[in-house]
This record gives C-alpha cells, sequence and structure tokens, in this order.
C-alpha cells in the first residue's frame, strides 16, 4: 500500500478525484502513470487468463458521475459509481444478521406414536369415526393438562414420567408458558381407543380458561359437533363456567361435562368419601339446573337436557395424576378383574350413582339402606378404592405400598418406587387406571359425528336457505361439491404470514386447488369481498408438530396454507368453479363486547406503515378485537378487557411490527339512548327542497336490543313470524309489528326502524321506492349518534310522514340519505338522550376475613354487590358485584393490595347502563383534575370524548335542523311560556 495515498487507518487521502484540472485523472492517480498502469493491467491478464466479464458495480461516489477511464480499466460491462461519504447510519451493521423469532415452541419432527400416521390420515375418510369436540371451562380448571394426558397416552416419550412439571402441550406461545395461562385455542388430532379397544379419530381444541378470551371459545364451537364442559371439583361452579354453559346451549352444541381435580377433595380439602360424594353431586345438580333455566330459544319446550353420570355424558378426572374414569370405566375394571362372574359393565354401572346401596348379604343392589352404616355405591366401590390408593402412596410408601399393588397387578422397578411422591402417585393411578377410555366412551356416545350433526349445524350457521351446495352440507358428502368454513388463523415462526384452520363441510379440499375464498360481507349483491386464491399446501394440526396431507375430506379440521391474504376474521372457501348463488357462513356470534379502548401510536412516525401491517396482523390473529381510525387520526383498538389488550400489545410491538409503540391511556365505548318519546315530530327537507322527512324517537321495550343482538330475533324472518314476535312477546300492534324496515346499525343492531306512515296519507309506491335510501340514512345515524359519535342504542324510529318527489331524478340517494340521518338525529336530540355505559360483572374469591376489604375496594369506584356467599365444601367467600368497566382500571391490583393477594376477581362485560346527568346541560362546568359529582358524569364523559375525538366541545343543534324546523321550536317555546 502506498504510504502517500493512505493514512495510516487505510482510508484514502490522496489526489482529489473530482479535480477540474485539464491533466487527464485515472481512477489510479495522475494522468502520466495512465499508460504504466494499463501496461500493468494487460501484464496480469497474460498472467491470469481471460478477465471475467460478469456484470458487477464499483460504489465509489455519491454523486455517481461515470467516468471513461473505468471502462479502459475494468470493461465495457462495468458501471462505476464514485461515492465519498456512507450514507448508512452507523448504528446499522453492513451485514446483517438474520434474526430467528421466537415466540413459540420450535416445531418439532413427526414424534414416535402409539399408532400410525398412514392409519391415522386413512381414518379421515370414515367420518363415522370421526368427533369434533372442543374443551371448555373456567380459568385454571385443568383443560390443558388434560390434553396433556392424552399426549403422554399417545405419545411414549413426549415427556418424562419422573418430572411433576407441567407439561402444557398445547400453550405453543411462550407468553403462555411464561404467564401459566392459555391465550389462542389451540387443535390436536389424535387416534384414541374407548372401553371396547375401538380407535375413533378426535379432533380436540383446547381453549382458554381466562373469560377475557371467551371470543376464542366461540371460534372453537363453531367448527366443533359437541363440548366438554371442564369443571373443578373443590371451586364448583365458577364465573366462566355458567357463561360457557349457557354459550354452547345458545350454539346448539351437545353439552358433556368433565369434573376435574378429584384429587383436591382428597389431599387438600381432606372430605371423607361420603362427604366428596356429596360435593360432586352437587355440582351436577347446579349444572342441571342452569340448564333448565337456560333452555334453547328454538325449542323452549322439548326435552330438557339432563346431566348425570348414570346417562354417561359425566366423567371424573384428575389431570394431575392421570385419572379419569366413567360409571362404565370403572365398572368395566371390575368386570375384567373378576371375569367369572359374569358381570355386565354397563348392567353395573346403573347401580354405581345415586341413592343406591350394596346389600352385601343378598348380593344385590337397592334403593333403601340395609344397615345405619351402609354406604352409597358410588362411594363403597369408587370413591374408597380411590381414596386407599392416594392414602397408601402418600402415607405408606415404603411399608405397605409393595404388597398393595402387587395385590392390585402393578408392577413397579426399584427406580420407580424410589420416585418422590407426586410422580410416583401419578405412575400408580397410570397403571391402574389405564388409558382414558372412558372419556373416549362419553364423547363418541353423546357427540354426534360429523356425519351426524350437519344438517342442524348447516341450518344454524350457514347464510343460504336452499341449494345444492346446502345439501352436500347437510349429507356431509365428501364427493360433492366443496366448501369449508374457516374460523382460526395461527402466526408461522416469523410471522409474515398466516396458516389458516377450517373445517371441511363437503367435498374434498386438495393441496396445491385453487378455490373461492368468500368473505364475511360477501353477498350475492355485493361481490367485492372475495377472491380466487390458490390452496398451500394442508396439514393436521398437532399443537408442536404437523401432518401433512394431500387432501381432506368433509368432516375433518385442517390447517392450510397461502389463502389468508384476503381474510379478516371468518371466511367460507369454495371451488372456483362453482356456479350456484353462493352464501357464507354467518359471522360468530360471541357471548361478550369489546369495550376497552386503546389509542396507539408509533414512537417514530415514519415507522406508521409497519404499525398499521401489525394491526392489520393482530386483527386477524385475535377473533373479537377490532381496530379503527377516528375522525382525528388516531387508531383506535377495542378489546375485552385488560390482559386481553396486554396480549394483543405484546404481540403488536414483538410479533407483527418490532417497533416501539406509544399507549394512551384505556378509555371505554360509550352508546347513545333517549328515556323519552320526542317532544315534538322533528322534519328534514332535502337540499333539492322536494321531498320532506317526518320522524319521532322513543325508547324500545326493556329487553329487545338484547333479544335483537343475540339473535332471538332477525330482520332475515317472513313478515308474519316477526309480526308475531313482536305481538306476542312485547304487545305491539299487528301494523306496526309488520312494518318495521330495518335494524340497526346492522343486521343485528339494538335500534329499529319503523314505517308508522298511513295510506290515506303518504303514497306508499313512492316511499318504498325510496325505502332502501332512508335504511341507509337510519343505519349511518345510529352508527354514529350526535352526542359524541358513539353507536346509539335501545331507540325506535318512527317515520311519521314523508312528502316525495314524483321523479326520480329528485329523489336520489344523495337526496335522502343525509336527510334521513339529519331527522333521525334531530328525532332523537328531541327525545331526552342520555349516554349509556358499559357495565362489567365482577366475581371475586376470598377468604373470610378478606371480604370488608372487596366491599371497600367496589364502593371507591361506584361498584355494588349483588351477592356474597360461602363457597360450598371449601373456606372460601364468593362476592359477585357489578362495576362500571370506566372505574375498573386496576381494580384487580387495588384489590390484590388491601387483601394481602388473598383475593382473586375475573371480570367480564355485563350490560349496558344509563350514565347519570344530562350530557346537554350547559350549566355543569367541568374542570381539569377534579373529580365529578355523579350528576355531572354524563356530561364530562361526552365533553371529553368529543375533545378526544377532535369535535368542537358542545353539540350544536343548529347541525342538524333546518330553518324551518328552528322556527318551529322557537314557536312551541314562546306557547309554553
Amino acid at each position: 500500500m502506498d504510504s502517500d495515498l493512505y493514512d495510516e487507518f487505510g482510508n484514502y487521502i490522496g489526489p482529489d478525484l473530482e479535480s477540474d484540472s485539464d491533466d487527464e485523472q485515472s481512477v489510479y492517480g495522475q494522468g502520466e502513470n495512465r499508460d504504466a498502469d494499463e501496461d500493468a493491467m494487460e501484464e496480469d491478464e497474460d498472467a491470469e487468463g481471460e478477465p471475467e466479464t460478469a456484470p458487477m458495480s464499483v460504489v465509489l461516489h455519491e454523486d455517481k458521475r461515470y467516468y471513461p477511464q473505468a471502462v479502459e480499466v475494468y470493461g465495457p460491462d462495468v458501471e462505476t459509481v464514485v461515492q465519498e461519504e456512507d450514507t448508512q447510519a452507523l448504528d446499522k451493521p453492513l451485514i446483517e444478521p438474520i434474526k430467528h423469532k421466537k415466540f413459540q415452541m420450535q416445531e418439532q419432527q413427526l414424534p414416535e406414536t402409539t399408532y400410525d400416521m398412514e392409519y391415522l390420515a386413512d381414518m379421515l375418510d370414515n367420518t363415522n369415526l370421526i368427533r369434533n369436540v372442543t374443551l371448555m371451562g373456567h380459568l385454571h380448571n385443568g383443560k390443558t393438562s388434560f390434553v396433556d394426558c392424552l399426549m403422554r397416552q399417545t405419545h411414549p416419550g413426549t415427556v418424562d414420567t419422573e418430572t411433576t412439571i407441567p407439561m402444557r402441550y398445547t400453550d405453543t406461545l411462550f407468553v403462555e408458558q411464561e404467564r401459566g395461562v392459555s391465550i389462542k385455542s389451540t387443535p390436536v388430532t389424535l387416534l384414541l381407543k374407548d372401553i371396547k379397544e375401538k380407535s375413533y379419530l378426535l379432533n380436540i381444541m383446547d381453549t382458554p380458561g381466562h373469560v377475557n378470551f371467551s371470543d376464542e371459545v366461540t371460534a372453537a364451537l363453531r367448527i366443533s359437533d359437541g363440548a366438554v364442559l371442564f369443571v373443578d371439583a373443590a371451586e364448583g361452579i365458577m364465573l366462566n363456567t355458567e357463561r360457557l354453559l349457557r354459550h354452547a346451549v345458545q350454539e346448539q352444541i351437545p353439552l358433556t361435562i368433565c369434573i376435574n381435580k378429584i384429587d383436591r377433595l382428597i389431599l387438600e380439602l381432606k372430605l371423607p368419601p361420603a362427604d366428596a360424594y356429596y360435593k360432586l353431586r352437587h355440582i351436577i345438580d347446579e349444572l342441571n339446573s342452569m340448564l333448565t333455566t337456560n333452555q334453547p330459544q328454538d325449542n323452549p319446550d322439548g326435552p330438557p337436557i339432563v346431566l348425570s353420570p348414570v346417562l354417561g355424558n359425566v366423567c371424573f378426572a384428575s389431570s394431575l395424576y392421570d385419572v379419569c374414569f366413567t360409571l362404565e370405566s370403572f365398572a368395566a375394571m371390575y368386570s375384567a378383574a373378576h371375569p367369572n362372574t359374569g358381570l355386565k359393565y354397563k348392567d353395573f354401572a346403573q347401580w354405581l350413582w345415586g341413592d343406591v346401596y350394596f346389600n352385601a348379604k343378598t348380593r344385590r343392589f337397592s334403593r333403601k339402606q340395609p344397615h345405619a352404616s351402609a354406604q352409597r355405591s358410588f362411594v363403597e366401590f369408587i370413591l374408597e378404592p380411590l381414596y386407599k390408593i392416594f392414602a397408601q402412596v402418600v402415607g405408606d410408601v415404603d411399608d405397605t405400598l409393595p404388597a398393595v399393588l402387587s395385590e392390585l397387578g402393578i408392577k413397579l422397578t426399584k427406580q420407580e418406587s424410589k420416585l418422590n411422591v407426586r410422580p410416583l402417585l401419578r405412575l400408580v393411578c397410570n397403571r391402574f387406571f389405564g388409558d382414558f377410555c372412558g372419556f373416549v366412551e362419553m364423547v363418541v356416545r353423546h357427540v354426534p359425528s360429523p356425519l351426524d350433526v350437519a344438517p342442524r349445524k348447516v341450518a344454524h350457521a350457514y347464510g343460504g336457505t336452499a341449494g345444492a351446495l346446502r345439501d352436500c352440507m347437510a349429507t356431509c358428502d365428501q364427493a360433492g361439491r366443496l366448501v369449508a368454513h374457516t374460523t382460526k388463523m395461527y402466526p408461522t415462526d416469523d410471522c409474515t404470514f398466516f396458516l389458516v384452520l377450517a373445517r371441511v363441510m363437503s367435498g374434498t379440499l386438495y393441496a396445491g386447488q385453487t378455490v373461492r375464498v368468500l368473505g364475511e360481507s360477501y353477498s350475492a349483491h355485493d361481490e367485492e369481498d372475495s377472491r380466487v386464491v390458490q390452496v398451500g399446501r394442508l396439514w393436521l394440526y398437532e399443537a408442536r408438530y404437523k401432518v401433512e396431507l394431500n387432501r381432506v375430506p368433509a368432516g375433518c379440521w385442517v390447517l392450510i396454507e397461502g389463502i389468508d391474504q384476503p381474510i379478516v376474521k371468518t371466511c367460507t372457501i369454495v371451488s372456483v368453479d362453482e356456479e350456484e348463488e353462493l352464501h357464507t357462513f354467518k359471522p360468530l356470534r360471541f357471548n361478550t363486547q369489546a369495550v376497552v379502548k386503546i389509542a396507539v401510536e408509533p414512537v417514530n412516525p415514519s415507522e406508521l406503515p409497519k404499525m398499521l401491517d401489525g394491526l392489520r396482523k393482530v386483527n386477524k390473529s385475535y377473533p373479537l378485537l377490532s381496530t379503527r381510525v377516528e375522525e382525528s387520526g388516531e387508531h383506535v383498538i377495542l378489546g375485552t378487557g385488560e390482559l386481553y389488550l396486554d396480549c394483543v400489545m405484546h404481540d403488536l410491538r414483538n410479533m407483527y411490527s418490532e417497533i416501539d409503540i406509544k399507549v394512551a391511556d384505556p378509555v371505554v365505548s360509550f352508546c347513545e339512548t333517549v328515556v323519552e318519546t320526542s317532544s315534538l315530530k322533528c322534519f328534514a327537507e332535502t337540499p333539492n327542497k322536494r321531498n320532506k322527512l317526518t320522524m319521532i324517537a322513543e325508547p324500545l321495550e326493556r329487553g329487545l336490543a338484547e333479544d335483537i343482538e343475540s339473535g332471538t330475533v332477525a330482520m332475515t324472518w317472513d313478515r308474519k313470524r316477526l309480526g308475531e314476535f313482536f305481538q306476542t312477546k312485547y304487545d305491539w300492534d299487528l301494523l306496526a309489528a309488520r312494518s318495521i324496515w330495518a335494524f340497526g346499525p346492522d343486521a343485528a343492531g339494538p335500534n329499529i326502524l319503523v314505517d308508522d306512515t298511513l295510506p290515506s296519507e303518504v303514497d306508499k309506491n313512492l316511499l318504498s321506492s325510496v325505502k332502501d335510501s332512508i335504511v341507509q340514512g337510519f343505519q349511518w345515524g345510529t352508527r354514529e349518534g350526535p352526542l359524541c359519535e358513539e353507536p346509539i342504542r335501545n331507540v325506535k324510529f318512527k317515520i311519521l310522514d314523508a312528502v316525495i318527489a314524483q321523479e326520480p331524478l329528485h329523489r336520489g340517494g344523495g337526496q335522502i340519505i343525509p336527510t334521513a340521518r339529519r331527522v333521525a338525529y334531530s328525532a332523537f336530540l328531541m327525545a331526552t338522550p342520555r349516554l349509556m355505559e358499559p357495565y362489567l360483572f365482577v366475581e371475586v374469591q376470598a377468604p373470610a376475613d378478606c371480604v370488608s376489604a372487596v366491599y371497600t375496594v367496589l364502593a371507591k369506584r361506584r361498584g355494588h354487590v349483588t351477592q356474597d356467599a360461602p363457597v360450598a365444601g371449601s373456606p372460601l367467600y364468593t362476592i359477585k358485584a357489578f362495576v362500571p368497566a370506566i372505574d375498573s382500571f386496576g381494580f384487580e391490583t387495588d384489590l390484590r393490595t388491601h387483601t394481602q393477594g388473598q383475593a382473586f376477581c375475573l371480570q367480564v362485560f355485563h350490560h349496558w347502563q344509563i350514565v347519570p346527568g344530562d350530557p346537554l346541560d350547559k350549566s355543569i362546568i367541568i374542570r381539569p383534575l377534579e373529580p365529578q359529582p355523579a350528576t355531572h358524569l354524563a356530561r364530562e364523559f361526552m365533553i371529553k370524548t368529543r375533545r378526544r375525538k377532535g369535535l368542537s366541545e358542545d353539540v350544536s343543534i343548529n347541525k342538524f335542523f333546518d330553518d324551518p324546523m328552528l322556527l318551529e321550536l322557537a314557536r312551541q317555546d314562546v306557547l309554553l311560556n
């Protein structure tokens, strides 16, 4: 290296390459050296052979001047760019390392299983042998650990039997493992055997138990044919247990029960066997009374659903110790142990529950107690043996356990007999009870196969009423036309795209097939929300590994690659050459609402596109999550609660956008309503003065809004059925009931538009010609109310009069739609408007000495207690209360502080309630940073919401009233005063 041209650090300090002097210069230095340099290069070329002619780019200077000398030096294919300074940021490496994102468990290779994978794939063709089932229940009632037990049985070597650390096989996300709570519902497909050793293919969906994530359960129930409701034997019926039971009945899903954690009755509560029986019976009786009160709406007089161990739809389990049995599976163990007695396990099982006693002298069962100390058969034949096994392992490991185990035919190696108590107890129970054949028997018998459930499933979830597609789905025809329904999406390891979980309803889906994806807003009139895409690979999802298939027939679940782009929440997949008029599956109907709201923005404004992309992806990932942009330009995320939004923000920041994001303080959604009928008939004229609409607003009957939202009544019903419903249940007159035009702001919105005009006063033909425009104006108005652009709720709008132009040119949508909205607003403002806020139902479990502290915390947050009662068979109290959602932030932390961490609470949206005070009372002055009295709250909420949305401080009445309307108001004011 020439020391004159380079400094000690190797930087070039030779003569200026940009010199404008007449001396010819080369990239190597002065012109006189050029010939010598060229000679040297020619000698090098002769020595090295032919020079390379591959195109290359030499970057030397920023202003991209091209030097003809470079062509002579490097050849004609070389582009020379001279660059003086490095434009790359100092903190950015020249070659960036490849980042491997780690948010979930690394995918495993196909593990060793008790069945052959080809046999598993062949089972997909036998629809009668498939069961699609959802495991659901309250938080920490043992659903995930129950799936762990099934994985241990079917995947030997998956987990070490000596460890007591739960595997949580279906919690694939690291954040789930860290929090110790399931966040996503995850499916596993397993081949399991019933009592008779017959194999069935079970598609099992493990769902979260936290009440914030009940939207995951809704998505799981849609593609399932049955549900197993898990109940903790010690805690009994909890908040989410009751909600999920009601939800399953509403979704017409056959229900079975698993009473889990029965080991807690023995080891924690230390109940005697007889008391444990009463505790179990109390749980089943409570569930049955709930089922009676939540009888299906469409069949209120049908036979009630009854849960009973005798019927076989209740099983008992301890997933911590690998115990699971039904009456039949336990009876089968007795039958196998005494083969010479001719004991039939099905007959024996009928006598193992209820007030049934065994008379040892007569060797018969009877309903009468043979003697005072006689135990019920369930206690004598099931609980006492179970208690003895637990007592032997926990108590006398060294002395009497070997003798007892040899009597039971259980052999332990020396190493196994030296295990700690918990692993040893699990091992002994596993060897004693064997596989979970009782659970499989219960599911097979009480959950219908896809073939049997298809007609009911299609009638409940599919939007179309007739046609060849519907017929194919109703028969679950594997050779018929292709229809599949998707409800869930799972991100890939690098979070760039999603794999879509679908249920094939009819036909067969092939890898590489071209299909048509219909979104939720697709209809025969508006075909915009549809896209033709090509299916990538297909898999059976097993939580931590996938089994690839080339085709999946009807009745099965499948994970699909390559179709996620057009899907937002759910979709319907059909064949690309389908010629019939297409319909979609109905959107998911959730049992809660997203009422908690946060505003987000990137710390670095230039990273807004990354955040928007992240918001799109996180919206796909959570079924109930919704994102929107307010008028002020802020990006808002709506979720069900604090934990839900915390998980959403974790995913948004770390998984999907990888940028710093600022979050505003959480707020809640409000609704707008009225409490009286409009004080005068409100009218509005179209801008061309050719049309005039007159309307009033009044509150809806109590419970009607909830009926519309829950789907108890639908606008799709025919006029006669709709009229009968409103006439019988809400005492409407028949004319009004049959004149309902729309629900709003969407198909199941909690407001009603009624045509209350008379044919003698209004030209009905002209009115019906603008009906669609008026309905659109009504929908627009109810979506954003006049108080603070929040949805209107619980209001009936009546059209009293209408003057419509004769010429179609003068009654177009551009004239009618904004006028209909404006007249709806004026009618609303004349009917004593009020704000509504969401209220949460709170369930707190705490020891008796903490109850007063719970009351104190609730009182500070406008909460009121509805019930406090001791939990049967435990030292805890349950306090049930209502708290306004806007006062609920930080409630859980506050509660734990006041009770030294002894209280545990869950909160879930329950109902809407009117905020005290008049939002339009201008005499109220809102002072910053001062708490307002209760009567000022409505005004405060309205003003602060308007400020946040970038609206003017107060509601301007002139904005919604025409001049003639203002004159009419002034005239009435004069008359009144």
